[in-house]
């Protein structure tokens, strides 16, 4: 017997779906249907449905003003206190509240457009470079960075915003970070004290740009491992695209160290995009030839491997050794590209395609091949 769907099952599964897309996770419809066991199609249905219905609502809104919904569980109503969840009406997308309470619903747009204003004001670093022009919806996407919590009031410009309560980073020392960068491959372990002492008090996540924690993030960031490598990586280079733009030799040294960060981890996908956009800019910069733009080609060819895209992955690394033979007669970097090419072939050969990760003098294939970078 097929099974039937009341419009209230719908509207949960469509909202569902909107706050997953809103904390910015990939195939939003695909997660949530596994979720509620349903068919992907059918849900997809539902969705493109719903989205007609509102659009037709609701008054047309600026191509450059695109709503987006607030992070899951960050609007709370000042009435009842419970979270309020975005809802498709036959006024367009409003934000409500379960029953019995009874407030008037919120307009999603105004209400996003509120929340995106505060985010600008605040922490505009916050909000990802390829949102340019950054408007105060796609801004309210980032807004869980900055607030804990939003009261809710009777329209979309009666918000009460809870702030996160963090204390103060602390002054920087003249010279600390001078001796840090110094000590950096002679004692890790002091590097890293120091550089967390600079540090404290700093939320990667939420502080405003400053080019001594900038500096001291981007020290920090390979000394570390896992999540907290991670956010201090991106944070450094968040920090000098703003300072200095995309294609600044310190922004793609820490894009570097970004995709480092991630792969360390094992997201292969989020670093292979990293690397590709970073082979683009130096490509710009520096030229195709040019030797970080072959080493970054390189380690992206073992980021495909990773990903289980053996041929392309073997394909990439022979062209590019080809190409840096060509450009750099004798370099060494030339013999280690060649190395990591043979431990390719060995692993499809043998049919162990998982390529280690340690970094042990015998592990299989090194994390990436050198690649010149300007420390800060």
């Amino acid at each position: 017997m097929a099974r039937t769907y009341t419009p209230d099952l719908i509207a949960a599964a469509v909202r569902q779906v909107e706050a997953v897309r809103a904390t910015g996770r990939r195939g939003p419809i695909s997660a949530v249907a596994r979720e509620l066991r349903l068919d992907r199609r059918l849900l997809q249905s539902w969705v493109t449905k719903a989205r007609a219905h509102a659009a037709a609502a609701a008054p047309a809104t600026p191509a450059t003003d695109v709503p987006v919904l607030l992070p899951d569980g960050l609007l709370h109503c000042a009435f009842c206190r419970q979270p309020m969840t975005a809802v498709f009406t036959c006024a367009g997308l409003v934000y409500d509240c379960p029953p019995p309470c009874r407030r008037p619903a919120l307009n999603a747009t105004a209400v996003a457009h509120t929340v995106g204003e505060v985010v600008l004001r605040h922490a505009a670093h916050l909000v990802p470079a390829v949102t340019d022009p950054k408007g105060a919806s796609a801004a309210a996407g980032h807004a869980h960075r900055l607030i804990t919590r939003i009261i809710a009031g009777t329209d979309p410009g009666d918000l009460r915003i809870t702030w996160p309560t963090t204390r103060p980073p602390r002054s920087v020392p003249p010279g600390h970070l001078h001796l840090a960068r110094r000590l950096t491959g002679s004692d890790p372990q002091r590097t890293r004290t120091m550089l967390r002492n600079i540090l404290a008090g700093v939320d990667p996540a939420t502080t405003a740009v400053e080019v001594v924690h900038a500096d001291a993030a981007h020290l920090l960031a390979p000394l570390l491992h896992g999540q907290a490598a991670i956010g201090w990586a991106e944070y450094a280079h968040r920090s000098f695209t703003h300072l200095h733009g995309l294609t600044d030799p310190l922004t793609l040294a820490a894009a570097h160290t970004l995709a480092t960060a991630h792969r360390q981890v094992g997201h292969h996908q989020r670093a292979y995009h990293l690397l590709r956009e970073l082979a683009e800019h130096l490509t710009a910069t520096v030229g195709p030839d040019a030797h970080p733009t072959l080493a970054v080609r390189a380690t992206t060819a073992l980021v495909l491997h990773d990903l289980g895209h053996h041929h392309a992955a073997r394909t990439l690394l022979t062209d590019t050794i080809g190409r840096h033979r060509r450009a750099h007669p004798g370099h060494h970097v030339t013999a280690r590209m060649a190395e990591h090419l043979d431990r390719l072939w060995h692993h499809h050969t043998t049919g162990h395609h998982a390529i280690r990760h340690d970094s042990s003098p015998g592990a299989a294939v090194n994390p990436s091949l050198s690649l010149p970078v300007v420390r800060p």
